[in-house]
């Protein structure tokens, strides 16, 4: 029922207004990201338009899934065509564009309560709409920093190494290679040593003998490189020294 002080010339603009406000009409669908991580996806209920996508974005830690059609309108998709064990990299992603309205099922095909399904409505809808950004990655995958590695000395004596120190930007481990080098400077791998490592200025003593590097007098290159927990490896830094 209209009230009576909006019955004139303007109520029904005004009536119009109270309406859309009363029952505003439902926001279109758009370009979307399912990610998929803890061993499930995001979404398991996604609705687009007609010509609209739907992008699937490996988050991890769990790397193992695949994005495969089940039902029988999408059995076309499969992310990981030609294979059972499915394996992306963090930050993988796979998209599909939908041209016909329905129901499509999906699942991975080495764990099968990953799933979900996509409803793509008979409504036109915007192709070129923004999905928005990934979402942040749930696994490390930064290389940690290994830099300002110095030896207090580069000739030194006995059996307890050198001091040396190194800054390191994660905790994990420290892995050096030694080899050492011949009369043509031809070098022969001789042994190797490793440290757990904190944040910041790490001190230990390299060429120290020890069960796997025997430090017998002559001159030695050390490769060093920092691993942290999730496995990354900084880039490796190289130093010379000599066992008298």
């Amino acid at each position: 029922m209209v009230p009576r002080l909006l019955a004139g010339r303007w109520a029904p603009a005004v009536v119009l207004a109270i309406l859309a406000l009363a029952f505003p009409a439902s926001s279109p669908a758009a370009n979307t990201r399912v990610s998929i991580a803890n061993f499930a996806w995001s979404n398991p209920e996604v609705h687009v338009d007609l010509s609209e996508s739907v992008t699937w974005d490996w988050l991890g830690p769990d790397l193992a899934h695949s994005v495969t059609g089940i039902s029988p309108n999408a059995l076309q998709w499969d992310s990981d065509p030609g294979t059972d064990a499915p394996n992306h990299q963090p930050g993988d992603s796979y998209s599909i564009r939908f041209e016909a309205p329905g129901t499509y099922a999906f699942q991975c095909k080495l764990h099968a309560f990953v799933r979900g399904e996509v409803v793509v409505s008979d409504t036109p809808g915007d192709p070129n709409s923004d999905p928005g950004p990934q979402p942040p990655l749930n696994i490390d995958v930064l290389e940690p920093t290994l830099g300002e590695v110095r030896l207090a000395k580069q000739r030194f004596s006995g059996r307890k190494g050198v001091k040396t120190g190194a800054s390191i930007s994660e905790r994990g481990t420290l892995d050096a290679e030694y080899y050492r080098l011949n009369s043509k400077g031809k070098r022969v791998f001789n042994g190797f040593a490793t440290w757990s490592t904190f944040i910041g200025h790490n001190s230990f003593r390299l060429g120290a003998r020890g069960k796997h590097f025997k430090g017998r007098p002559g001159r030695y290159l050390v490769v060093l490189q920092a691993t942290d927990s999730s496995n990354n490896a900084s880039k490796a830094v190289k130093k010379r020294f000599q066992i008298l």
